[in-house]
């Protein structure tokens, strides 16, 4: 952390692929760095082989006092994995379809110049993190890495995987409502699930997720009783067969009742596998085909940027 007498700077870990004119964002974010008091910000660039995690730790390795990524959920998470027990916190600026993690900290998502506002003046919140290690083989492979939203695998996944780049530029959250609807009609798999110290059990099921909050885009609720700093993770599988089960299934989501296609539970760590290789996701991020994954719950190990009235 810098000297506190002396002129507070930012990094801004931005995706370029998320802006046409990546000149005009830092002109308007150094602006308003400026207003605020702040010094020029240290402005790094994504690549396609490092999302954010390499240009973090070079931000931190410079001494930064926040840490702000600029681009979609998968930049978040990338930056957050640098930034886990450091006390060095995360300002959320908007640059991706979903912004999930500032949609359930109720930050700002449309306007940059508020959200940069809250991320230089606002108070430092820690929330949990969740870490998971898919396991790509079946003999348990993976490396574990952080999650902010969810991780999962199954419909949502490849849900995810269909839906094209060029669309999601062009209608948003739309984009995963098209690629799932090509998905509907997939076959449940039988996976083994192990929460915390109770016995494991199987089921049949199209999707699993676990989440450290439950908000996503469109006001779906899929997790209601997930919080950001409780400690605990939370889990839900779905098991709908066919268009109507889906639709009824979706129906009762968004009334946020129960469902026997719907299992919710809360857990510190969890494990499940799976009987057949499923695609993955992270934070809405794919990656690729997995048999399973280990999840377990970080609490308190990232601080986050809100504003002073709400953390104060």
């Amino acid at each position: 952390m810098s000297d506190p007498t002396t002129t507070r700077r930012a990094a801004v870990i931005v995706n370029p692929t998320k802006f046409t004119d990546v000149d005009a964002v830092r002109a308007q974010v150094t602006a308003g760095c400026a207003t605020a008091g702040w010094a020029e910000p240290l402005w790094i660039e994504t690549t396609a082989e490092d999302p954010g995690e390499g240009q973090a730790r070079q931000a931190l390795e410079q001494g930064v006092d926040l840490v702000c990524p600029l681009g979609g959920d998968g930049t978040v998470r990338s930056v957050a994995q640098a930034l886990v027990h450091t006390g060095t916190p995360i300002g959320l600026l908007p640059g991706g379809t979903g912004n999930l993690l500032a949609r359930n900290l109720e930050l700002p998502v449309d306007d940059l110049d508020t959200a940069l506002a809250v991320a230089l003046s606002g108070t430092d919140r820690p929330i949990d993190v969740g870490q998971v290690r898919f396991d790509l083989t079946g003999e348990d492979d993976g490396t574990e890495q952080v999650f902010l939203v969810m991780a999962g695998f199954g419909f949502d996944a490849a849900m995810m995987a269909d839906a094209p780049e060029k669309l999601k530029s062009k209608v948003g959250w739309l984009a995963y409502a098209v690629s799932g609807v090509k998905n509907l009609s997939g076959p449940r798999v039988k996976v083994r699930i192990k929460a915390d110290d109770a016995p494991s059990y199987t089921r049949r099921v199209r999707t699993v997720l676990v989440g450290n909050c439950g908000k996503l885009t469109g006001g779906l609720v899929l997790l209601p009783e997930a919080v950001l700093d409780d400690g605990w993770l939370d889990t839900v599988t779905l098991s709908p067969t066919g268009v109507v089960g889906w639709a009824t299934v979706a129906a009762r989501l968004v009334r946020r009742a129960g469902h026997s296609s719907i299992d919710h539970l809360r857990c510190r760590t969890l494990r499940v596998a799976s009987e057949s290789p499923q695609e993955g996701q992270l934070d809405g991020d794919t990656v690729g085909q997995v048999r399973g994954m280990r999840a377990r719950v970080d609490p308190g190990a990232l601080l986050v940027r809100v504003p002073a009235a709400v953390g104060g």
